[in-house]
């Protein structure tokens, strides 16, 4: 045990962040709307005024992922809660899940699905590729699963999965279709409805420009019969009169019960987190009051002035360029430079950070994202000229001015 004496309260000053501009995958930051959002006072649960949020929420949400679902509403936690709770809500122990996998969070929907007791059956493709069509239905052909668990954009490797065509193919072979969104939703084209989408779960931290803590998710109602089907006891009292399928394996991310909470009902499950609801309603708000083909566009926008710039500073892409999502790049570090030391002279003496990779890609790659709140001009060539600085002084060779000057070529394009 240490030794040293606790200091008082009171020799804890109030939080007081260094100023940052984060434009690594995720988080970025908040937009100040959102921030004031949850500053909004607390009220009970069950308040009439609550309520109401709620069900604001879960029409904005609608829009937002482009569904008709009336199953559309948040999970208390991180985009991760939200994941977690599809899967073992969707998923008897036994059940065969397919998880195609190029890159790290593909690798995440493997260990939840085994958590949850599926028989787990992988297909991969090296890290910076994505499936093809084809690819996906001899998947789904040869192994016949329950679910599909896909993830659209990896920020482990910017790709971007494309999912158009995949909920036919799954209901072709009679396979739920779930997809993990937090990266690409509000950057990229979705459309849940169009798409064949039985569960889609996201977080706020990416495109939505909010801070990680509350996962909106949506549900067919083909989910929810399978989800409903599962044994779950409302308020705690088993009556007998429950389904009688196989328990969901959790209490905090059962979806049936927290379907029952959010519904007219209002079953009691948990307290839901007020200051992130306020938040989650506010992030949905902004984009719609843009337009999310409007955001996808600004997303697309300031992503290829970040890409041109970084062409400009002689950084080398990572990854199929083809497929890659809007809102985050990965290029390489350049031979004989220290990467870890570029970040953190970025962060040091620029307030601005960037990020590296998992796993194959750690120290390989930088990622730079343009997303959300961030997702504009200024926060492009500031990114851009601080890095070229940080460059220069880790004896890379780049063009005085070559990265904002090409960044500032695309901005020309854009508003000829």
């Amino acid at each position: 045990m240490s030794s040293s004496v606790r200091p008082e309260p009171a020799a804890y000053a109030q939080i007081d962040p260094p100023p940052r501009l984060l434009m690594g995958p995720g988080p970025i930051n908040a937009d100040p709307r959102v921030l004031r959002a949850m500053s909004a006072q607390l009220i009970g649960q069950y308040d009439p005024a609550m309520t109401g949020y709620m069900n604001e929420v879960m029409d904005l949400y609608r829009g937002v992922f482009k569904t008709s679902n009336e199953a559309t509403l948040l999970i208390d936690g991180t985009s991760r809660a939200g994941i977690e709770s599809a899967i073992v809500s969707l998923v008897e122990p036994g059940d065969k899940v397919l998880v195609p996998i190029f890159g790290r969070f593909g690798h995440l929907l493997k260990e939840i699905a085994e958590r949850a007791g599926a028989d787990v059956v992988v297909v991969e493709k090296d890290w910076g590729q994505v499936f093809t069509f084809e690819e996906l239905r001899r998947a789904l052909a040869q192994h016949r699963p329950k679910l599909l668990a896909l993830v659209q954009g990896d920020t482990s490797t910017t790709m971007n999965q494309p999912l158009e065509g995949v909920g036919q193919l799954c209901a072709e072979y009679d396979a739920l279709f779930y997809t993990d969104v937090t990266a690409s939703l509000g950057g990229n084209p979705f459309y849940a409805d169009e798409w064949g989408i039985d569960a889609v779960t996201a977080g706020l931290q990416k495109c939505l420009a909010g801070p990680s803590g509350s996962a909106p998710i949506s549900l067919s109602d083909r989910a929810v019969e399978v989800i409903r089907s599962r044994r779950h006891v409302e308020s705690g009292i088993d009556d007998g009169s429950a389904p009688r399928g196989e328990r969901i394996r959790s209490n905090y991310f059962d979806l049936a019960m927290i379907l029952d909470y959010w519904g007219p009902q209002r079953l009691n499950h948990h307290t839901e987190a007020t200051s992130m609801l306020y938040c989650a309603r506010e992030c949905a708000r902004i984009l719609l009051t843009e337009g999310v083909e409007n955001s996808i566009e600004r997303h697309r926008l300031h992503g290829a002035a970040m890409a041109a710039g970084a062409a400009g500073l002689r950084l080398r892409f990572f990854g199929d360029q083809a497929h890659r999502m809007n809102n985050v790049l990965a290029v390489h570090i350049p031979e004989g430079v220290n990467g870890e030391a570029v970040r953190t002279g970025l962060l040091q003496d620029y307030g601005i950070e960037i990020g590296t990779s998992f796993g194959p890609l750690h120290g390989v790659v930088w990622r730079i994202g343009t997303m959300g709140y961030n997702a504009r001009k200024d926060a492009v060539m500031t990114t851009l000229a601080a890095l070229e600085q940080v460059l220069r002084a880790s004896g890379a060779p780049v063009t005085a001015g070559g990265g904002v000057g090409a960044a500032a070529e695309i901005y020309q394009e854009a508003a000829a």
